[in-house]
């Protein structure tokens, strides 16, 4: 793969993962308008490690203090979130297993794509703004949430549905604010997309190893480091409809694009 051709997806993989609006989806799209090759095992591992860096910098002082909590004595610190996120994390473990392969090339059409973006957005936008007050903290989560966001998470195996997009959207229909649904996210999604990276960077050679496979790792990490940082902050001052109108209109151009072709 080209070194440019990386940088541009390890940027967009690091954008996408954090926003709303399905990094697979964009993986998809982009070298399908373009015409690129399948980008490989080895840069699909490049853009897991990549991002999980970003979140593992990012909430690093979070990740310190869940981990002394779970040692804690009960009400001493928040030895229940470690919990939490174990049991969250496994759904999405399970649906990887079992439907990973089928994920890969079964659900990648751009009618499947399109549709998904636009289902999605308008959950997003009914959890957004349709529901009742959502003023819940982090350390209001509990196993019972934990497991229902995590339930969500499973949907994310399809591409156009989005991880942080389904467990932001579960967060907030449990009543959590904006920024306690996505910090959750955040720290659900780490373990996902570290082991995902860890288990393919086991199936590479030194050889996959290249110049392209680094600016893949960089450019994810460091655009994921600071799309975490836009969107805590983002969602402290406003709702989530640009998201939304973001999913709908890359929904249509996917769909015009796709039928555009078939003439």
């Amino acid at each position: 793969m080209p070194v440019l051709h990386a940088i541009i997806l390890g940027i967009v993989q690091g954008l996408t993962e954090v926003f709303p609006i399905s990094s697979s989806a964009h993986l998809v799209i982009i070298p399908w308008i373009f015409k690129w090759p399948y980008q490989g095992l080895s840069f699909d591992v490049a853009l897991h490690v990549g991002t999980a860096v970003a979140f593992c910098i990012y909430f690093f002082k979070d990740w310190v203090q869940i981990i002394k909590g779970a040692f804690a004595k009960e009400g001493q610190g928040r030895n229940n979130l470690f919990l939490c996120i174990v049991i969250g994390t496994i759904p999405a473990v399970l649906a990887g297993l079992i439907l990973e392969k089928k994920a890969e090339f079964a659900f990648r059409s751009p009618l499947i794509l399109a549709g998904m973006l636009f289902l999605f957005a308008i959950i997003l936008w009914w959890a957004d703004n349709s529901l009742g007050t959502k003023q819940k903290s982090l350390e209001e989560v509990n196993l019972k949430t934990a497991i229902f966001i995590g339930l969500a998470q499973m949907l994310a195996i399809i591409p156009g549905v989005s991880r942080s997009g389904i467990t932001i959207t579960a967060g907030l229909l449990k009543g959590f604010s904006r920024e306690a649904a996505a910090r959750f996210s955040f720290l659900l999604a780490t373990p996902i997309v570290f082991a995902a990276g860890l288990l393919k960077l086991s199936k590479l050679h030194p050889g996959d190893l290249t110049v392209s496979f680094w600016a893949g790792v960089l450019f994810s990490a460091i655009s994921g480091f600071f799309a975490i940082g836009f969107l805590l902050n983002l969602v402290k001052r406003t709702s989530l409809k640009v998201f939304v109108f973001y999913r709908i209109a890359l929904a249509a151009f996917i769909l015009v694009a796709f039928f555009s072709k078939l003439r």
